[in-house]
């Protein structure tokens, strides 16, 4: 948990850190998509050159969740189409059945979830493609039921318009 706090708040610093008047862009505005662990449908709408929301609605065996993330994008220089991007946000949801997370939490059917969320991850555009993908992961902090951190994230595919 403390790597976790300690990477997101120095690529959170770097991030504001970052004075450089440039202008970021990405190669694409809106995209649409799937990602893999624990599995989500996807989809990114850049706001600004360098800061996009994300909105995600994961499916697994015992219920499904929605995240909403706000992202800051940066340029790798030395890698033409490659980002990495960091940032904050929430998600609510609900189980469809009985659920053990360990011994100290227990979701019924129909339970809530509800918690705050972290990303950290990299993004690649395919020049003269509508494809870009990523590969992050998503730190949060389960708030209901007894406090607990966990982990997803994974690779994802995007269809870029």
């Amino acid at each position: 948990m403390k790597k976790i706090v300690v990477v997101l708040s120095v690529l959170a610093l770097f991030t504001v850190s970052q004075t450089q008047a440039q202008a970021l862009g990405s190669d694409y505005r809106t995209a649409v998509g799937v990602k893999f662990w624990p599995g989500a449908l996807t989809i990114k709408h850049f706001i600004k050159d360098d800061a996009a929301l994300e909105g995600l609605v994961n499916f697994w065996d015992h219920g499904f969740r929605i995240t909403g993330l706000y992202e800051f994008h940066g340029d790798i220089h030395s890698a033409p189409g490659l980002k990495w991007y960091v940032g904050p946000g929430a998600h609510i949801g609900w189980y469809s059945d009985g659920y053990w997370r360990d011994d100290h939490h227990y979701y019924h059917d129909g339970d809530a979830s509800f918690g705050v969320d972290g990303i950290l991850g990299l993004e690649y555009k395919i020049k003269d493609a509508p494809i870009a993908l990523s590969l992050d992961v998503n730190p949060y902090i389960e708030m209901l039921h007894g406090a607990y951190v966990g982990v997803w994230g994974g690779l994802g595919v995007k269809f870029a318009f």
